[in-house]
C-alpha cells in the first residue's frame, strides 16, 4: 500500500502545479487576460483552492517569476566575489544567458506582457535592486552613459530575444551560443574561442 503524502507535501505539489499552470496560461493569454477562475478551471479545482495559496493574481505572477529572480541575485553575489572585472562580466553574462535559456517560457511572457514586467521590476527592487548591481558589474562601476546603455541593452536584449517566438526553432545550445555571442559583442568582450 502506498503511503499518503503529508498535507504539507500535497499543498506544495498543488502550489507547484498552480504556478506551472499559471505560467502556461500567462503565455497563452497574458497576465491581464488570465483570471484566477481560468487558473482554477485549468487545474480542475475551485477558485477557493487557488485563494488558499495566493490572494491575488499579482502574488501568482511574482511567485512564477521568483525562482528566476532568486537566481539573478545568486549570479550577482557570485560575480562580486571574482577579482577581475572581465571575469565578473563573463560570469554575469553567462548567468543571464543560462537563466533565460532555462526559463524560456518565462522569458517569453516577460518579453510580451507588461503585467509580468511590472511584477519583475517590483520584486527586483525589493531584492536590494539586483538589476542595479548587475548593471554595475557589467559596467565595472563606470558611470559612462554609453556603458550603462550597453549593459541594459545586453540584459534586456538577452531576455527579450530568449523569449522571442521567432527563435523557438533554435535548440537550447544554439540559443545559448548566439545569446552569448551577441552579449559579448554588446559589452565589448573579446570573442571566445571554443
Amino acid at each position: 500500500m502506498t503511503p499518503v503524502p503529508p498535507a504539507a507535501a500535497r499543498a506544495g505539489d498543488t502550489r507547484d502545479r498552480l504556478l506551472a499552470t499559471a505560467l502556461e496560461l500567462f503565455a497563452q493569454h497574458g497576465v491581464e487576460g488570465t483570471s484566477l477562475q481560468m487558473i482554477a478551471d485549468a487545474l480542475g479545482v475551485t477558485k477557493a483552492a487557488v485563494y488558499y495559496h495566493f490572494k491575488t493574481k499579482d502574488e501568482i505572477t511574482e511567485a512564477v517569476a521568483e525562482p528566476a529572480l532568486r537566481q539573478l541575485g545568486t549570479i550577482a553575489r557570485e560575480a562580486t566575489t571574482l577579482r577581475r572585472r572581465g571575469a565578473q562580466v563573463d560570469h554575469v553574462l553567462a548567468g543571464i544567458v543560462e537563466l533565460v535559456v532555462g526559463h524560456r517560457a518565462l522569458a517569453a511572457v516577460f518579453s510580451s506582457d507588461p503585467g509580468v514586467a511590472r511584477a519583475l521590476e517590483r520584486t527586483l527592487h525589493e531584492e536590494g535592486n539586483v538589476k542595479e548591481c548587475l548593471t554595475d558589474l557589467l559596467c565595472g562601476g563606470d558611470s559612462d552613459p554609453a556603458a550603462k546603455v550597453a549593459a541594459h541593452v545586453a540584459m534586456l536584449g538577452i531576455a527579450l530575444a530568449g523569449g522571442s517566438p521567432g527563435l523557438d526553432s533554435l535548440t537550447d545550445d544554439e540559443l545559448r551560443r548566439h545569446l552569448m555571442e551577441a552579449g559579448r559583442r554588446l559589452l565589448g568582450r573579446p570573442r571566445r574561442r571554443d
